[in-house]
């Protein structure tokens, strides 16, 4: 099947990963008569160490160019990778540095995807940006996919209210199962790619080797909640709260899991009950809160989630001096600082925060 890109209404400059998703993007919006153009963002080739042959941005701009050309479509390509560093690399390793637990896909998409790609977009005159994102937007509001399980407003909630109306997520209102369907129908060349997972732009990894590169490993101690030593660590910004794989003690005993983390002292403290009420929070405090749609009256009653594809919570969120008060129906499970608290109205994604 050959694509026409005709003269239509608007211009819409397309995020072109060499995936599934976005392939399938730029297809209905040429069916549906925009004006379709193609970007590339090559945010990380590094082949350094442990990553060679792990950053697959070569093949990922293969794919892009093969489906930019069956879809006759022009395909740029933008260098987005000193910006990648500073913005989500820099941040990624400081967190875990500080003990946190940071979510690099978060910022990507609000520093990367969604600043300068979106920035790009609107200077070179175009109407809209789209990705292949599982999110839709309604009435100007960003609303979940219909697809719950695919659902990725987790990781935008950074958006800004006035970038909605130049924003499209073409697949948005379909199933992951549709999508692949509709890739085969349409004959696209990456119909049968499968699925990429991993770190933004960087691949699948193992995090610890990963982080490796920036830290050397710093030894400590593990103890129960009694003090009593039960084995030893490679440095506690390799842990995160409520990690039970991988500690090295599980013959003593155990389960164990990660309850606290001192990184002044380096010790990890763990503990056998997943009910320890140093693993149970019922109150946080958020930061940097992005409001998509703000609430007029506080206490705000909605739900939430800390963790992607998590159930979604029941909560009520409050000002205070620090920024606000987030307090959950029910004790939550090991909620690590660093994490972003994603905020729900029904369908609507409200915004969210990271929580302190």
């Amino acid at each position: 099947m050959k694509f026409k890109n005709p003269k239509p209404k608007k211009k819409v400059l397309v995020a072109l990963s060499g995936g599934i998703d976005s392939a399938v993007s730029a297809a209905l919006l040429l069916e549906q008569g925009y004006t379709v153009e193609a970007a590339f963002m090559k945010n990380w080739s590094s082949t350094e160490g442990l990553l060679r042959n792990e950053c697959p941005w070569l093949d990922d701009r293969r794919e892009a160019l093969k489906v930019a050309a069956f879809l006759n479509i022009p395909l740029h390509t933008f260098d987005f990778e000193d910006a990648y560093q500073k913005k989500v690399m820099q941040y990624f390793f400081e967190e875990y540095k500080a003990g946190r637990t940071p979510n690099p896909d978060v910022m990507c998409n609000k520093e990367i995807k969604f600043k300068l790609l979106y920035d790009k977009a609107m200077h070179m005159g175009f109407d809209y940006i789209a990705t292949g994102h599982y999110a839709q937007i309604k009435k100007n509001k960003l609303l979940r996919s219909k697809d719950e399980f695919k659902d990725q407003t987790y990781f935008i909630y950074n958006l800004k209210q006035e970038q909605l109306k130049h924003i499209l997520f073409p697949i948005g209102h379909l199933k992951k199962s549709n999508v692949r369907l509709l890739a085969k129908k349409l004959h696209l060349p990456n119909a049968d790619r499968k699925e990429s997972m991993g770190l933004c732009f960087v691949g699948k990894i193992r995090l610890d080797q990963f982080l490796f590169q920036k830290f050397k490993p710093k030894q400590g101690q593990i103890v129960d909640t009694k003090g009593n030593v039960l084995g030893s660590h490679k440095g506690t910004s390799f842990y995160t709260l409520g990690q039970r794989q991988g500690l090295g003690v599980g013959g003593k005993g155990g389960p164990y899991y990660i309850a606290k983390k001192d990184v002044k002292k380096n010790l990890l403290i763990v503990t056998e009950d997943p009910h320890d009420k140093l693993l149970e929070f019922k109150e946080i405090h958020l930061l940097e809160v992005n409001w998509i749609t703000k609430s007029s009256k506080y206490p705000l009653v909605c739900k939430g989630r800390f963790r992607h594809q998590q159930a979604l919570q029941d909560l009520n969120i409050s000002k205070d001096k620090m920024g606000y008060i987030v307090r959950f129906k029910k004790p939550q499970f090991a909620i690590a600082s660093g994490q972003s608290l994603v905020l729900y109205k029904g369908k609507e994604c409200l915004g969210g925060g990271v929580i302190a």
